[in-house]
């Protein structure tokens, strides 16, 4: 076909059977087609636009994975960080329950050398210095580690046991003190710790004047300068030189008992001083009314004097 020549469309009716000719030259023919190409083309290229715009919305792009991934680690690191404040607090919570345990041991120590000290108990039998020896065979499987709550129960346990054996002992150290409280302030023995009975209790003769007259305490005779002690906790009521006596200590026992030591070459004490059975209170002496190194002991009970010699002979029974 030339470019100058036309081109005839033949349509054709569906009544009748007629027909039209449209003539359309080759430019126009040319214009046509390229319409429809065109056409064509960009409805292509719309549909592939669209295809990668559903594609983008379904799958997110680089830079939003790791957006997305940077606060999935943020959020890990705050909720790590929130169970290590919790970790650390527990630790801090047991730590001073720990603190608190290990105090009440060591006063369960201390009262358990108390009680060594007083020999209450066997010191070889009872070692509050060492911690208790335990042992056993090697377990064939592993240990596992205790859990925090498991922790928690024994220390609970452990604090529950604690503070039974503290009521128990401190019971004990009561009665153990009462004990010896009593053996404390128990009159007993002599008051020296060698010599001899020179004179006893009672009538006697006077060794100055040789009548017979009441002598209300025993005389000790011993060495010059040798220790004189008490027979008994107390305290101090006299220490000094007083007629007849010679220097003299007094101790107070309490419950109306009084002890005293006569013709004391020196005194040891002062008045108000808390004594301890066997403690010495005064050195043996001739001052006063004496004849020689003695001490004269007396046993008041109530303002009324007893025979001391039932104190002495108590230590040998």
């Amino acid at each position: 076909m030339k470019p100058d020549d036309d081109m005839n469309i033949i349509l054709v009716g569906k009544r009748h059977g007629k027909s039209r000719v449209l003539s359309i030259n080759s430019t126009l023919a040319a214009g046509l087609l390229f319409l429809v190409l065109s056409l064509l083309v960009a409805a292509g290229w719309a549909g592939y636009q669209m295809a990668v715009q559903q594609v983008e919305a379904r799958e997110p792009t680089n830079s939003e994975l790791v957006a997305e991934w940077k606060q999935k680690l943020a959020d890990q690191k705050a909720e790590l960080a929130s169970i290590e404040e919790n970790v650390q607090q527990q630790v801090d919570a047991l730590t001073l329950r720990l603190g608190e345990i290990q105090g009440r041991l060591l006063r369960l120590d201390a009262l358990g050398q108390r009680f060594v000290e007083s020999g209450l108990v066997a010191s070889d039998e009872f070692n509050f210095d060492q911690p208790a020896a335990v042992g056993g065979p090697e377990d064939a499987l592993s240990g596992d580690s205790f859990s925090a709550p498991e922790l928690t129960r024994m220390i609970e346990e452990m604090e529950w046991r604690i503070e039974d054996r503290e009521q128990q002992l401190r019971l004990l150290d009561q009665l153990a003190s009462s004990k010896r409280l009593e053996d404390e302030l128990y009159l007993e023995g002599r008051p020296i710790t060698w010599g001899w009975l020179s004179s006893k209790y009672g009538y006697r003769s006077d060794p100055f004047t040789g009548k017979r007259t009441w002598h209300a305490g025993v005389d000790l005779a011993g060495k010059d300068g040798s220790d004189i002690i008490s027979v008994a906790g107390g305290v101090v009521t006299y220490a000094g030189e007083r007629y007849g006596y010679g220097n003299l200590v007094e101790v107070d026992h309490g419950d109306g008992l009084i002890t005293r030591y006569a013709h004391c070459k020196t005194i040891k004490v002062k008045v108000g001083d808390v004594v301890q059975k066997g403690q010495v209170v005064a050195l043996m002496g001739s001052t006063g009314r004496s004849t020689g190194p003695h001490v004269h002991f007396e046993v008041i009970r109530n303002g009324k004097s007893e025979n001391p010699e039932t104190y002495i002979k108590r230590a040998s029974r």
